[in-house]
């Protein structure tokens, strides 16, 4: 798989990490009841909007998943197995010590922050499902916000990886079916966008978020100069379909940030974007900023409500500490766990 750093997609991820951190800023913890006093209407937007970010991640993923392991449309995977546990190891590790960080933070402000936020001491078997990704399929409850994109990333992936590979085995029998992962991946994204996608039920799945990870794949694939460019159109109009059926604000946010990619990549864009390099470096480490905001937001919370007045300005003055405080843990994370992990 091609290492070269994309800068668009660098920028596109440090800013749908911070919209992710503000979210649950806003949706946790008593500093933003205090701070929407100040601030109703950008409180509000963040706690009911910004989470539609996590939508930028799954598309970028499917756009780099096509672009490492079926560059041209046709399936370059031999070893499924060894993928998928490779992109677990790459999840997971980090995702691990984050939450040991998150378990111990809980224990200690339980005392302090009297509120729905904080996790329960965990038991064995919730244990056990964080660490196989399964604790939305068995019902348990999350150890830190945010956990469930990683099981659905890891769910996507592998789901991924194994349409790839019977397409591949498919082409070895008949190879005039060189390109069946196109009309496969295609099958499933619609049956996504049009149905598992409008089931909440289906939320714990990777069939309810395929649909947008399907668009980046398709970003990738329809980008290439050597098919024509009505194919980003019929990603577009396929998509607006779906979304004149039933509208979601997530999969429209998916659209945009598809054909933005595909363009960018079609006009030669997507790797000289002008992007200020302290925005790339936030890119790179955003999934450290992920995994490690929460903890850090619950002690800033624990702190606030156990020192200072329930004041506005306090509660937005303390927003805006744990916003920076999680970038910096986040970096820190990063440097010494994540990148010596990838």
């Amino acid at each position: 798989m091609s290492t070269e750093r994309m800068p668009l997609v660098d920028s596109l991820k440090a800013l749908s990490s911070q919209l992710i951190v503000l979210h649950h800023l806003a949706f946790y913890g008593p500093m933003s009841d205090a701070a929407h006093q100040l601030m109703p209407s950008l409180i509000d937007w963040l706690y009911n909007h910004a989470r539609a970010a996590v939508q930028v991640f799954l598309v970028i993923g499917g756009f780099l998943a096509a672009r490492g392991l079926a560059p041209q449309g046709e399936s370059l995977v031999v070893r499924p197995h060894q993928l998928i546990w490779r992109r677990y190891r790459r999840l997971a590790l980090p995702y691990f010590f984050a939450l040991l960080v998150c378990i111990v933070m809980a224990a200690l402000v339980r005392p302090w922050l009297a509120d729905g936020s904080v996790p329960h001491s965990p038991v064995l078997a919730q244990l056990g499902s964080h660490a196989l990704l399964l604790h939305d399929v068995l019902g348990h409850e999350a150890l830190s916000a945010g956990v469930w994109y990683v099981a659905i990333d890891f769910q996507l992936f592998a789901l991924f990886v194994c349409i790839l590979w019977c397409s591949g085995l498919l082409a070895k029998r008949a190879p005039h079916l060189r390109s069946v992962a196109l009309w496969l991946v295609g099958a499933l994204a619609l049956a996504s966008l049009f149905h598992f996608n409008r089931d909440e039920s289906w939320d714990a799945w990777a069939l309810y978020f395929f649909g947008a990870y399907a668009l980046g794949a398709f970003a990738w694939w329809a980008s290439d100069l050597q098919r024509p460019s009505a194919m980003l159109g019929i990603v577009a109009l396929l998509t607006g379909a779906a979304l004149v059926v039933d509208f979601r604000e997530r999969i429209f946010v998916a659209m945009v940030v598809a054909l933005l990619l595909g363009t960018a990549r079609r006009t030669g864009k997507l790797a000289h974007w002008q992007t200020p390099r302290p925005l790339m470096q936030l890119g790179q480490m955003s999934y450290s900023v992920f995994l490690i905001h929460f903890p850090v937001c619950l002690l800033i919370n624990a702190l606030w409500q156990h020192y200072l007045p329930a004041d506005p300005v306090l509660g937005l003055l303390g927003m805006t500490f744990a916003w920076g405080a999680s970038t910096l843990a986040g970096s820190q994370m990063y440097r010494w766990i994540e990148s010596r992990v990838a």
